[in-house]
Parts: structure tokens; sequence; C-alpha cells
């Protein structure tokens, strides 16, 4: 079996467990890896513009805002421009800064038609430690993954 089709079976593993409505539930790092071994595979950005300016940007990744900012709306267009930007048929990977927002997102793209949708768990942040910091306790940055000052 080979890395790209083992890193599935765990995710589709842990969705099928959870009862999600997508296909998979990917780590960061794995998510990571499988932008090098998927041809064609997205990471979509479902942060807003102020978390990607002020927090940090995952290169060459879809950004595509779930609420917008300032205030915190549903972005109408979504839907749409996820099927502007992303094919129905790729490897489609949703991140936010904690996986709540992508977890939604994620189940959208599922219901739309997306045939390969994943949830990156812990986000870009992870999860509040004790002290109430993130990058502490998981994210893409706390493992060390790609990413740029917004």
């Amino acid at each position: 079996m080979g890395r790209l089709t083992q890193i599935l079976d765990t995710a589709q593993a842990r969705a099928r467990e959870q009862g999600l409505p997508y296909d998979g539930a990917l780590t960061p790092a794995e998510a990571h890896e499988l932008l090098g071994l998927a041809p064609g595979s997205k990471l979509v950005d479902v942060r807003t513009r102020a978390e990607w300016d002020w927090v940090g940007r995952v290169p060459e990744s879809v950004e595509i805002e779930w609420q917008t900012y300032p205030g915190g709306q549903p972005n109408p267009a979504f839907a749409a421009q996820l099927a502007q930007q992303v094919d129905r048929e790729a490897l489609a990977m949703f991140m936010c800064r904690s996986g709540a927002r992508s977890h939604a997102a994620a189940a959208i793209a599922k219901a739309q038609g997306f045939t390969a949708v994943y949830n990156i768990l812990q986000g870009f942040e992870g999860d509040k430690d004790p002290q109430g910091h993130r990058n502490t306790l998981g994210g893409w940055r706390h493992a060390g993954l790609p990413w740029v000052q917004g």
C-alpha cells in the first residue's frame, strides 16, 4: 500500500468513526504530505481575510472566507467561489483556525457534489492551551509546516 492510500484510508476511518458528513479528517502533517502526493489537490483556507493578513497564510492555498470580516456573517458566495476555484474532482482539504469552520465548509462542499472532501483537524492555530494561547497545542503552525506572515 502506498503512502497516499495509507493517509486517505486513515482519514476515512476517522470520518467513519466520528460519523462525519464528508470523506475524511486529516492531521495537519497528513494534509501537507497529501499536497505533495496527490496531483491537483487543494488546501482551501476558509479563515477570514484578517486572519490571513495578520496571523499567516499557507503558501499556494485557495483562500475563500467562510465568514466575512468584520462581523462574522456567513459568506453568501462561498459555494460559488469554491466551485469557481476548485475542481469538484480534486482532493479538497479544508482548514480554518481550529477545525470548526472548516468542518462546516467541508460538509457544504460534499453536499455540493465535491467528490474527495477532507477536513484538517486542529486547523492553522490549534486549540487554546491552559493559558488561553493558541499555536502550542496542535495546528499547522505548531507542526512546523510551511506558512508565511500575511
